[in-house]
């Protein structure tokens, strides 16, 4: 089913997708704040596994755990808020927009 827009009736429409684009977004940043605020168990077993290399390991294995459990935290969080912004634009925001006359809508169906 081809969009056409309500104001001059050209089919040459887009989707604009800003909701999914924020909510991905927000959604990654948050996630990597909780992912990093919950470091010290990443760090914790990085140290526990790190141990059999010494101390140089126990370092490294901590600094690997936070940063693995951040960058897991903001893929989460990222799918998420995508996930949740995508239904923004699908009931809320008006997401598609002409590219001849520039009106922005939500189809009516």
């Amino acid at each position: 089913m081809a969009v056409v827009c309500p104001s001059c009736g050209s089919s040459r429409v887009i989707t604009r997708n800003l909701g999914r684009k924020l909510g991905g977004g927000t959604g990654f940043v948050a996630g990597s704040l909780s992912g990093m605020a919950s470091t010290l168990g990443g760090a914790t077993t990085g140290m526990t596994l790190g141990v059999v290399a010494g101390p140089v390991g126990l370092g490294v294995g901590a600094l690997t755990g936070a940063v693995f459990g951040g960058l897991a935290g903001g893929a989460a969080g990222g799918v998420a808020g995508a996930r949740f912004g995508a239904q923004l634009d699908r009931r809320v925001l008006d997401n598609y927009e002409c590219c001849c006359c520039g009106h922005a809508f939500r189809p009516l169906a």
